[in-house]
């Protein structure tokens, strides 16, 4: 405050004596004597503190002078305006004819709050409470009384200045503070938000913003622990993979979308839909009983059996769901019960689709059993329990053998004979499927060298079939056996190509230039049928026995039949009829033009010596009129 500090200060005062006063107070060096004022008009004396005042260290005073309040309130308005603010006013409270010093305080107290005011004066008839009621606060409020020493109002400049500079200091910092505080709020509230988001995030899926998995197994585990009945079900879409196979995945996001719109808006009251990844959909919900939760669910599956408008099509979609009930009593484990509902799910999805199972016991002890089997499958190659049979595949005129399908039997020392419609979905759900396949195709082509022309057709999996490098692996297994490429037939399902379209379209071009023969099998039964034939290499076509058998009592399965067959030839396929048992069925199909058959009628599947034999013959008579056909005649499909 001292030295270059400077103290701006509005004295506003009628008396010429008292303003003189005043200069001679803030600027003693501009007088040559001292002298004293008690002349003037308001006495004022000057003590021997006036000598002192000169030689100290003194800060400079920026002092303007005025004799009316009106005037002094002009001066603050400019003074604020050029942002050089006065610190100190020292203000009479008479002042005629203009307003008095109340209302200049007043007045000058709107315009600045933070100047300090000094009220000096000989007699007033004002009260300082009525000041401060207009002029306050009060630490902002001084008084002084005339006559005054110039230490006194010296002192009181430099004090009120100095108190000045800090109360602003003090109001800076104030500001600042305040600032950091509303900064530190909003991080905090950014934070929090930022917080929420990765919560919410962590636990909903992206594309549809249902709870993920996570956050179904944390509701699933905190509902377990209350008491009362609920249910637990797991959905998935039917034949999600084809939507996105042919229309793409941005159809596939948009079906997975809408299906979990009508899932939460079919949900029983307070139930939770939640998405547990790909096409796979977890609901949790109330329920008084397995009744009321298969109900719910039927609900469920009926809803999503709609068509949508995806992208531009027109698709039907479906659902299939399979629910377990968590009562009271019996386990309420989360784990175990979504374990029971994935069970569930698996039966409404062998029960071909587009239903709701409600969890059986029964479904444990067929998974239990499943493991017995893969565990006995996994030592059947050792054990020597494998054994191969064949079927003969003839022309339709003249029932020539032109080759035989080779067929996989597993004589179990556990179970005794088991069907491959059992043991091979198992196989092909664990790595045991390569190694069956291995020794399959490895005793198909052994028997090539008993057959004099006739090619062996081997059935291969998907998985199989999209085994890395699976070209090189089949060339491999020729080349060994020592036969020609084109003595092998791949066969292979719609399944097979369908999971990459263009990789499977490209294996199987890289295999009929080498030779192989390629016939897709059971077609007529997947959804893509004309996209694949169409877009792959292929030789013939298998006609699914289902429809041979509905020949003669169903007019759709004789359409199917014929436009197949119709189909195949337009495209250069030969069309082999699977299933053939009857004389009028061979009438049938050679009216449509089936180029092969396949079936009981000829020979039930044979051992490799029979076949051998069968082969050397060349033929297989079965058809009524024709030569006896006690060689390859039998019943059943």
């Amino acid at each position: 405050m001292l030295g270059s500090t400077r103290v701006r200060l509005l004295i506003v005062d009628d008396d010429p004596g008292v303003q003189e006063a005043y200069r001679f107070s803030f600027h003693p060096e501009g007088r040559a004597e001292t002298r004293s004022i008690e002349t003037r008009t308001t006495p004022l004396s000057i003590s021997h503190d006036a000598e002192r005042l000169r030689s100290a260290s003194l800060p400079t005073f920026d002092c303007t002078f005025l004799d009316q309040g009106v005037d002094a309130v002009s001066e603050i308005r400019r003074a604020l305006d050029e942002n050089r603010p006065y610190q100190v006013a020292f203000i009479d409270i008479r002042m005629p004819p203009g307003i008095n010093g109340k209302e200049t305080a007043r007045l000058v107290r709107l315009l600045d709050p933070d100047i300090n005011f000094v009220i000096v004066t000989g007699y007033s008839d004002v009260s300082p409470a009525e000041i401060i009621e207009v002029a306050g606060p009060a630490e902002k409020l001084f008084y002084l009384a005339k006559p005054f020493e110039p230490a006194e109002v010296v002192q009181t400049a430099i004090a009120l200045g100095k108190r000045w500079e800090v109360d602003r200091e003090l109001a800076a910092a104030r500001a600042t503070l305040a600032q950091q505080v509303a900064l530190l709020e909003q991080q905090a509230a950014e934070l929090e938000a930022n917080e929420r988001r990765a919560i919410h995030v962590a636990s909903h899926d992206a594309l549809t913003d249902a709870p993920n998995r996570l956050a179904f197994q944390n509701a699933l585990t905190e509902r377990a622990r209350r008491p009362g009945p609920f249910a637990v079900a797991m959905v998935d879409l039917d034949r999600f993979k084809l939507i996105n196979d042919t229309l793409g995945h941005l159809a596939g996001d948009e079906m997975i979308r809408e299906v979990c719109a009508i899932l939460k808006a079919t949900m029983p009251g307070g139930g939770l839909v939640a998405r547990l990844g790909g096409d796979e959909f977890g609901l949790l919900f109330e329920t008084v009983g397995e009744e009321a939760a298969l109900m719910a669910c039927e609900r469920l599956v009926a809803a999503c059996d709609v068509s949508f408008r995806v992208l531009g099509d027109t698709v039907h979609g479906s659902v299939s769901a399979g629910v377990v009930a968590a009562g009271d009593s019996g386990s309420r484990d989360p784990v175990d019960l979504m374990r029971r509902a994935n069970l569930a799910l698996n039966e409404a999805k062998r029960s071909g689709r587009n239903v709701a199972r409600l969890f059986d016991k029964s479904f444990e002890e067929g998974i239990r059993l499943r493991r017995r089997i893969e565990g006995n499958l996994s030592q059947a190659i050792a054990r020597g329990e494998l054994g191969m049979l064949f079927q003969p595949i003839v022309t339709t005129e003249a029932f020539e053998i032109v080759g035989f399908e080779a067929l996989l039997r597993w004589h179990a020392t556990e179970f005794g004979p088991i069907s491959p419609s059992t043991f091979v979905p198992i196989a092909e759900e664990s790595n045991l499927i390569h190694e069956l396949g291995d020794w399959v195709l490895a005793k198909s082509l052994e028997v090539l060298n008993d057959w004099p022309s006739q090619y062996v057709s081997v059935n291969f999996s998907p998985r199989q079939f999209r085994r890395h490098n699976f070209v090189g692996y089949v060339v491999e297994q020729v080349q060994r056996a020592g036969v020609a490429p084109a003595r092998l037939q791949i066969e292979i399902t719609e399944t097979a190509i369908f999971d990459d379209a263009e990789r499977a379209a490209e294996t199987m071009y890289r295999l009929r230039q080498m030779g192989f023969r390629i016939a897709l099998d059971d077609f007529g039964t997947g959804y893509s049928s004309l996209y694949n034939i169409r877009k792959f290499a292929l030789d013939s076509l298998k006609i699914d026995r289902s429809f041979i058998e509905g020949m003669a009592r169903e007019r759709e399965s004789a359409a199917i039949v014929h436009a197949i067959i119709h189909l195949g030839r337009a495209l250069g396929l030969g069309v082999i009829a699977e299933g053939v048992e009857t004389d009028g069925q061979v009438a049938m199909l050679r009216a449509a033009g089936a180029s092969h058959l396949q079936g009981y009628l000829f020979a039930r599947p044979i051992s490799a010596d029979e076949a051998a034999t069968l082969a050397q013959a060349g033929f297989a008579y079965a058809a009524a009129g024709e030569p006896d056909g006690s060689l390859g005649t039998g019943t059943g499909g």
